[in-house]
């Protein structure tokens, strides 16, 4: 995982709540093997409709991804993660995260911005009025600016949650960090315990 301090970027107005996991990268695409690829199912079954805000050319090069509350519900699928970042989202804002959507995103690098209602309808409209109004996203401040509209909003993270990002830690990292201590561990092991010898 790579580490994450500032991201900066335009952005997309996904104005609809409660998205599912299901909507976000449908069952279809779990058969893959493959850890590559989700992004051509990314929202699929809405892509169909040419006027889904994410076929807007408009918005194509946008880094971030402005939601409704709930955004992230549903069943636990990394693949949602997955196929938001391959698609080139780097964080996602919205009222209310699903929690394991919220768990798995910061595991795999990606940041979710959790902002109240009204901050999230204000940045909603604002994208929806200009298309390439300047986010930054300080994860060392937990803070989200627009400089071009004087615009600046804190947001929660967990003290490990932002280690975690700032340093690029996936949970094997983090276990690494103690390999020092799992290998004395393991030296002074019982010679009739298990071991992975």
């Amino acid at each position: 995982m790579e580490p994450v301090h500032i991201i900066q970027g335009t952005a997309v107005p996904l104005d609809r709540s409660d998205v599912d996991t299901d909507q976000i990268i449908p069952s279809d695409w779990l058969k893959r093997v493959e850890r590559t690829g989700f992004e051509k199912g990314l929202f699929s079954e809405w892509k169909d409709d040419p006027e889904f805000i994410l076929n807007d050319e408009a918005y194509s090069a946008a880094s971030i991804l402005i939601a409704g509350p709930n955004f992230g519900t549903g069943s636990s699928r990394e693949h949602a993660v997955w196929a938001i970042q391959q698609a080139g989202f780097k964080a996602v804002i919205s009222p209310r995260f699903g929690p394991i959507f919220k768990n798995n995103s910061t595991k795999n690098g990606l940041v979710p911005v959790e902002v109240e209602t009204k901050v999230g309808n204000r940045l909603l409209e604002e994208v929806r009025r200009q298309p390439l109004l300047e986010f930054v996203i300080d994860v060392e401040r937990a803070l989200v600016e627009i400089p071009e509209i004087n615009f600046e909003c804190g947001f929660p993270l967990d003290q490990s949650v932002q280690e975690r990002l700032l340093n690029g830690l996936d949970d094997i990292s983090i276990t690494l960090t103690n390999e020092t201590s799992i290998s004395r561990f393991e030296e002074s092991r019982l010679a009739w315990l298990p071991s992975q010898k």
